[in-house]
Order: C-alpha cells, then sequence, then structure tokens
C-alpha cells in the first residue's frame, strides 16, 4: 500500500545524502592536512595529485552541492506527491464502487480536469493522452457509475511550487482533507522540529526554506547564503520525514474507506504501553488474532497509521499462539515495532 512508492523516494533520499558526504569526504581528503596523513602511501599521493588538478575552487564546489542537493530534493519531494495522488486515484474505484458516491469534490475536480485536458492535449506535455483515454472515465462515471476511472492527469495541475497552501489544495481535490494538520502532528515531523531544529522552526517554515533554496538554484540567482553538508544532510532528513508522513496520511485514508466498506475493522485500543519490551496491554472485541497476525495501528488525532506484526500474545501472564475474543477481553501484545497508548486496532479482512 504505496510502499514501493515510499522505497523509491527514500532510495533518491539515500542516494543525495551518499553524493554530500562522498564529497566532503573527498574535500577533506585532498587537503594538505590529508595528504600528511598518507604521506607514506606514494600510490595514493599520485592519485590525489591528479585529482588535485582538476579541483574546482571550494567555494564554487559547495555551492554546486547545495543547488544539485535542493533542486534534487524538491523533485523527489513532488514527484513523490504526484505519484502518490496516481496510486490513490487508482485505488478508489476499488474503495467506492459507486462514482456517485465519491466526494462532490473529487467529482468536480474530475469534470474540470477532463475539460482543461480536452483544452490542452495539443501541449506536449500531454502527447502520451488520447481523446478517449481523457474522456472515457468520466463518461462511463456518469452513464454507468460502477465502471468509471479517475484520469491522475486530470488532478495534477499546479502551477506553483508544492508549498503547504498548494499542497492542501491538491491533495484536497484528490478527496484527502485537513492534510497539513495530519503533517504537522505526524511523529516523523515532530521529532524533526523538536530534536534537530530544537522547536526553532516549523514543518511549514522547513518546506518553504528548502523551496526557496530549490528557486534560487534553478533560476541562476547568485548563491550567497549555501548550505554546507550538514545542513544538506538535515534537509535530507527533512524531505524524508515529509514523505513519511504524507505515506501513512494515504495509507490512513484508504483504511477508512475499508472500513466504510466493511473491508477493515476497528478491533480494539491500546489501553497502555512499554516502549522497552515494544509490547503492552490492549482491550480487543469480536476479533480472532495469532501470532504473525497484521493488524494497523491508527490514530487520527496523534497523526499516526502504522501496520505491524503481533509478535506474542499473552492472557494473565500466559502466552498462547491464538486468541479468539467474542467479548471484550484484555490481553497482552508484542509488535514487532514500538506504538504508544491510545492507538486503535484494525483489522483487514482477505480474501
Amino acid at each position: 500500500m504505496f510502499q514501493e512508492l515510499l522505497s523509491k523516494a527514500k532510495n533518491n533520499i539515500f542516494t543525495v545524502r551518499s553524493i554530500i558526504k562522498t564529497n566532503e569526504n573527498l574535500r577533506r581528503i585532498i587537503s594538505s592536512s590529508a595528504d600528511k596523513q598518507f604521506q607514506k602511501s606514494d600510490d595514493y599521493l599520485k592519485i590525489i595529485k591528479e585529482i588535485k588538478q582538476d579541483v574546482p575552487e571550494m567555494t564554487e564546489w559547495r555551492i554546486y552541492d547545495h543547488c544539485a542537493a535542493v533542486t534534487k530534493l524538491y523533485a523527489i519531494y513532488e514527484n513523490f506527491v504526484e505519484d502518490l495522488i496516481r496510486d490513490w486515484l487508482g485505488s478508489l474505484p476499488q474503495l467506492c464502487l459507486n462514482y456517485t458516491d465519491l466526494d462532490e469534490r473529487i467529482r468536480n475536480t474530475h469534470k474540470l480536469g477532463v475539460g482543461r485536458l480536452l483544452l490542452d492535449l495539443n501541449k506536449n506535455r500531454y502527447e502520451h493522452l488520447a481523446i478517449e483515454d481523457v474522456v472515457s472515465g468520466l463518461y462511463l462515471g456518469i452513464n454507468e457509475e460502477t465502471s468509471y476511472e479517475l484520469l491522475p492527469d486530470a488532478f495534477l495541475f499546479h502551477e506553483q511550487n508544492l508549498r503547504r497552501e498548494i499542497l492542501e489544495k491538491l491533495l484536497a481535490d484528490a478527496g484527502i482533507l485537513n492534510s497539513w494538520t495530519w503533517i504537522d502532528k505526524h511523529k516523523s515531523i515532530k521529532n524533526f522540529v523538536e530534536e534537530v531544529r530544537g522547536s526553532q522552526n516549523t514543518a511549514e517554515g522547513e518546506l518553504n526554506e528548502l523551496i526557496s533554496y530549490r528557486n534560487d538554484a534553478a533560476h541562476g540567482a547568485l548563491i550567497d547564503d549555501f548550505l554546507r553538508s550538514n545542513a544538506l544532510l538535515e534537509l535530507c532528513d527533512f524531505v524524508e520525514s515529509l514523505c513519511q508522513s504524507l505515506n501513512d496520511l494515504f495509507v490512513y485514508q484508504v483504511i477508512c474507506q475499508k472500513a466504510k466498506n466493511g473491508e477493515a475493522t476497528k478491533i480494539g485500543k491500546i489501553t497502555e504501553w512499554f516502549k522497552k519490551p515494544k509490547a503492552g496491554v490492549a482491550k480487543v472485541n469480536n476479533a480472532t488474532l495469532y501470532v504473525k497476525c497484521k493488524l494497523y495501528l491508527i490514530s487520527q488525532n496523534l497523526s499516526w497509521c502504522q501496520p505491524v506484526t503481533i509478535d506474542s500474545i499473552k492472557i494473565d501472564d500466559n502466552s498462547v499462539k491464538e486468541i479468539s475474543a467474542i467479548n471484550e477481553i484484555e490481553i497482552g501484545l508484542k509488535f514487532n515495532v514500538d506504538a504508544r497508548e491510545g492507538l486503535d486496532l484494525y483489522l483487514l479482512k482477505t480474501n
């Protein structure tokens, strides 16, 4: 459920991190102190001297790193958002079978987007689309209702950078409301703002700075205030946290829709949690749970949506492999990841 997209984004961020670290280490190696450190190795010194012949001026090199990193990081973020929306829209016909049952804002965005695409089909960016591709999903939705399609291109119009307000509108047009409230409260974002920034900035402020840096780099502005390697690595951490929060938001939306359809059921809540053993106490009702069973831990108030696997189950301090709860009972659960008190337990139905 969107995991492939998240893994791709994280891999791309890892590559940016690696390049930043490699360039910084290379700068250290070619410094005079590094030459002394390795002066016993003639072959090594020969390589260093060859590298030095083409080394750019240090400040210009750092500016180049800055421009490359901020440009790539923004592209990773923007592409991730658009890919999430594409996958979400692709899944909606299975989550909401009747077109008329879709939120009115989704249907209005779809209709307006189809009209705009028809006007812009001669543009190069839409050369992959035929008229039939553009109108068929809307036609089926209006006339057949149950066999509709939502063309992602009809929802992805945005001429501005994805700052908070533009991101919120883009997601709301696809049926996902209050997205920034979720992002602000998400554990990965809160951890970055509090631990890395010391609560001296906000998620919105971090995003605005990234976009400002990216715009200056893209438009060839004179870069005086460039970020050094440590600051660029922190920016990587922020973008990764932002992508994680968005991924969890989309998964949450899918679980909520499945719950409406009866494909997911709330079966209980964690009432106590102990961080060290990654275990806690939960009240469970009307469910059969077993070791290696997969659940989702969810809380809208905490911006939390996390898949987990049960590692062990206890009843009255006795380990069991499986438990069937017809009425509400209190059990001990150990998961493969950390959790917290107050999270709801959701179980997805399997075919």
